[in-house]
């Protein structure tokens, strides 16, 4: 492999990677306080994708508008999921909370799939996304470096809103221990909702990165980024938010390695490697990369 392929790979993994670690994070942002894998994260991603495809559809709206709308769309539905799914079953066990988030899950798909259409539809998209740069010999597409720099801000955001406001403190406060927490003050209804509000926006920002990547959307949409999420916040820790972000970039580092050295034949089976791996990691290294406040129990 020569250099300027090598360093095209970077780039190209790196910004595959960007789109991975929000996917982890909006995942273990709820994992964290609440300890509920959201299997309706893929659905909140799927309804940002089907917002610009309504907006291309009916509207024309510059683009900036457009992405705007699609990720307000998914933080607020991740919102009420929380508002109306969630809060009234707070206090069941933890198997109500995850049948609730499937439920939820397959009503969003068959809304769209009785509303809209089973058949995936095409979203128009920026076409500066697909083009490609040559910086000192490097080339690769704009929308790699477009989704580095946007992951980079966002990180910066949400790392400033953890350990500079009262809120994020707060949230913090909750996710290393819930109960202590609600003892010390900290409002449960406002910590668990604006988890929910982080994890739905963070999933239409990826549902912006989805578009451009993908191209269009289904009622199945949702379910390979929650895939991917689940795979990457095993890898990197389920207990740690640096975790899930290190796991989204092993995840693509992993994935793209794969597609270039396993042989053409094995090529197409490669996320079942990735399962593979991340059975190992739950065998060899439960905790992930970053342990967090990961505590083990065992049973028998």
């Amino acid at each position: 492999m020569t250099l300027p392929v090598f360093l095209s790979f970077i780039v190209d993994t790196l910004g595959l990677g960007s789109q991975y670690a929000l996917l982890a994070l909006g995942l273990v942002v709820v994992y964290g306080i609440m300890g509920l894998v959201n299997f309706a994260y893929g659905e909140y991603i799927m309804v940002g994708c089907y917002v610009l495809y309504l907006i291309g559809l009916y509207a024309n709206l510059p683009w900036p508008a457009a992405f705007a709308l699609a990720i307000i769309a998914a933080a607020l539905l991740g919102l009420l999921t929380e508002m109306i799914a969630f809060r009234p079953l707070r206090g069941r066990s933890l198997d109500a909370l995850l049948v609730t988030s499937f439920a939820i899950s397959v009503i969003l798909q068959n809304v769209f799939l009785i509303g809209i259409s089973p058949r995936y539809k095409s979203i128009p998209y920026p076409a500066f996304f697909d083009r490609r740069i040559d910086i000192f010999g490097v080339v690769t597409s704009l929308r790699s470096y477009i989704f580095i720099a946007v992951t980079l801000l966002l990180l910066i955001a949400l790392t400033l809103l953890m350990k500079k406001t009262v809120l994020g403190m707060a949230m913090r406060a909750a996710s290393e221990n819930f109960v202590t927490a609600r003892l010390m003050g900290v409002p449960a209804n406002l910590v668990i909702s604006s988890a929910f509000l982080i994890s739905g926006l963070l999933a239409g920002v990826v549902a912006i990165f989805w578009t451009a990547k993908e191209g269009m959307v289904g009622p199945t949409s949702g379910v390979a980024p929650l895939l991917i999420a689940f795979i990457a916040v095993v890898i990197g820790g389920m207990h740690s938010l640096p975790g899930a972000v290190l796991g989204g970039y092993v995840y693509a580092f992993l994935t793209n390695a794969l597609g270039l050295w396993l042989p053409p034949g094995l090529s197409p089976f490669r996320e079942a490697f990735m399962f593979v791996l991340v059975i190992l990691f739950l065998l060899l290294r439960p905790e992930g990369l970053i342990r967090g406040n990961y505590t083990e129990e065992r049973v028998g």
